[in-house]
């Protein structure tokens, strides 16, 4: 069930995705050569808990950190750990959530590591520019999959595949709500959008094929074949005037 809200409920999203765009912030740039994904997660879990919010991923169906760190052919749900050394040319995805008076933000972004090749960085744009257009088309009367047509229809058209196994979702609440958001998907079907729906848009791109594989901790997904893949996400109010980006960074 698809749960539309209120204004000053959409307020309250805004504030636990103000924490996350600015803790994202703060991770990005100290993202280096030499530093640990222990240590990222150590200082966003203090800062979220600092700005009087509470990690949404820490405990959730058993997760262990605050952030999920995603290094090269690290789809998502990559564990910090300190033996996780950060090294020259890594590409990074940082996925995090925060929690206040009970609502939910979520948010995500892949930053270099260091210099790193220029596949790579085309890698990275791609999915921006992808998550870009599947914001757009988050307006009133849209149906659900011209989000997903038009974020397949970029990645795919720069040589690149959507992940099909993980989806965006809705959110609110709940971390994970109706609907879910699939990165493929045929224009012009789908649910219709409204305004008051509140989704996460998550576009997850390999430079190689599709499939991933799910590691032994049972929560990092990789690449089956190796490639590199990145990772962007919003959380996304749907207006009546069309779409307001809630973790806007």
């Amino acid at each position: 069930m698809v749960i539309l809200k209120s204004l000053q409920e959409i307020e309250k999203i805004q504030k636990a995705c103000v924490i996350v765009a600015d803790v994202l912030n703060d991770v990005r740039a100290m993202a280096a050569p030499g530093i640990s994904t222990l240590e990222l997660d150590e200082y966003a879990e203090k800062r979220i808990r600092a700005a009087g919010a509470k990690p949404a991923f820490k405990g959730y169906r058993g997760y262990p950190r605050t952030l999920c760190t995603s290094i090269n052919d690290q789809v998502i749900h990559g564990i910090p750990a300190k033996g996780v050394i950060l090294k020259d040319g890594d590409i990074l995805s940082i996925d995090v959530g925060a929690v206040v008076e009970g609502f939910y933000g979520d948010a995500a972004m892949t930053v270099p590591v260091g210099k790193i090749s220029a596949k790579a960085e085309k890698l990275i744009r791609i999915t921006e520019e992808a998550l870009a257009l599947g914001i757009e088309q988050a307006r009133p009367g849209k149906r659900l999959f011209d989000i997903s047509a038009a974020i397949q229809e970029h990645v795919e058209a720069s040589g690149y595949s959507v992940v099909r196994e993980f989806v965006g979702h809705g959110i609110g609440r709940s971390l994970h709500e109706d609907p879910q958001v699939p990165n493929f998907g045929e224009r012009g079907r789908g649910l219709r959008l409204l305004s008051g729906m509140v989704l996460a848009i998550e576009p997850m791109v390999n430079m190689g094929g599709s499939a991933t594989v799910v590691k032994e901790d049972n929560w990092t997904a990789v690449t089956a074949d190796g490639s590199l893949s990145a990772h962007a996400e919003h959380t996304v109010a749907i207006l009546e005037d069309g779409p307001k980006v809630l973790t806007k960074r």
